[in-house]
């Protein structure tokens, strides 16, 4: 059953539930090393401030566990900051506004205030807000209370940052080789389908597949770029980037490369799909058009086949010299001849004439 012919009430439910769930579960080794670290920062802390529930190293330590050491850290300094200024306006609006019971909402105004003034992330000046009241509720007013909870928060994130590190840091470079090669191999799979169109008369249904299927890959490049950015993103500060980067450079050069084959292949399955005319699969000058499409196709999934994925002999390219038409037909000159002009730009990023 397909998402449009779900009943209402599942249709709904998906709406409600699709705001909070994803895709894919998380990491089952991100949330034990998350967890353990919480556990080891309770313990750690315990030792330093046995009288106090060491909430705030634990807080920080599950905060800190992020999806690469690069983000832990920032969210580390994050969580010291906001709790930085969080202790600072609960002691200083503890001192001008004494134990009344409207305190809370003096320190959440201030705190506010305090992130606005300092251009603090929305995510930072709500730390500083927490934080105020957490003290507020927990320590008072006490100086001593606010530093022994800064110190706390240091160490559970120290402790967060360092089990992400250590314990298998997060690298995401095999997912983003294997979104740039099913992105290579489904651009190449469109160029297969401009050759059909070209090769054997087709409908209005069967038109409308092949741009609908062309225009996927815009959504797809867009996902595998933010793919590459995370996966750079996870080899900073990485003890394991050294063995990672080479193949991250080699994917993000093959990126460059097809992004503009993809706006090609799209424009070419445009330009077909408006001006189509089945008369086209007979004009003798598209022939030797289909096959240098064809070869463009073939030589665009060996750039995103790399011979050790394959345990083969890698094949030989298929293009040559570049197709050209001394005089196109009258009829269809213009789309032969916005295809051709796109063509021999996907030609050239294929054979690296255009990088």
């Amino acid at each position: 059953m397909t998402h449009d012919a779900a009943p209402w009430w599942r249709r709904a439910e998906q709406r409600v539930t699709g705001r909070f769930t994803v895709s894919a579960r998380p990491s089952a080794l991100q949330l034990a090393k998350a967890g353990g670290a919480a556990v080891l920062s309770w313990f750690v802390c315990l030792i330093f401030f046995p009288d106090s529930l060491p909430m705030f190293g634990a807080i920080a330590a599950l905060i800190v566990v992020q999806e690469s050491v690069d983000q832990s850290l920032t969210k580390g300094i994050e969580r010291v900051v906001g709790v930085l200024f969080g202790v600072s306006v609960a002691l200083g609006a503890g001192a001008l506004f004494g134990t009344n019971s409207w305190l809370f909402i003096a320190a959440i105004i201030v705190s506010m205030g305090v992130g606005w003034l300092l251009r603090m992330s929305a995510t930072s000046t709500n730390q500083i807000a927490i934080s105020a009241m957490l003290m507020i509720a927990l320590g008072g007013s006490e100086i001593g209370y606010g530093v022994e909870r800064l110190v706390e928060t240091a160490i559970g994130a120290a402790i967060g940052v360092a089990v992400n590190a250590v314990i298998a840091a997060p690298v995401r470079t095999g997912l983003m080789h294997d979104e740039i090669t099913s992105l290579t191999g489904n651009a190449a799979a469109a160029l297969d389908r401009l050759a059909d169109a070209l090769d054997t008369p087709r409908d209005d249904a069967w038109l409308e597949d092949m741009l609908e299927s062309a225009r996927e890959l815009h959504e797809e490049r867009a996902q595998v770029h933010a793919e590459l950015r995370r996966a750079r993103e996870s080899l900073r500060l990485n003890p394991r980037s050294r063995r990672h980067m080479r193949q991250l450079l080699e994917d993000d050069a093959l990126f460059q490369r097809v992004q503009p084959i993809v706006t090609q292949v799209i424009g070419m399955s445009r330009a077909l799909y408006d001006l189509y005319d089945p008369e086209l699969v007979e004009d003798p000058s598209v022939i030797g058009m289909r096959q240098e499409i064809r070869r463009a196709a073939h030589d665009l999934a060996l750039l995103g086949t790399a011979p050790q994925d394959t345990g083969t002999a890698p094949e030989p390219p298929a293009l040559t010299a570049p197709y050209t038409i001394p005089r196109p037909p009258p009829r269809h000159w213009v789309l032969i001849g916005s295809l051709m002009e796109d063509l021999r730009r996907v030609r050239g990023r294929i054979t690296g004439e255009l990088d």
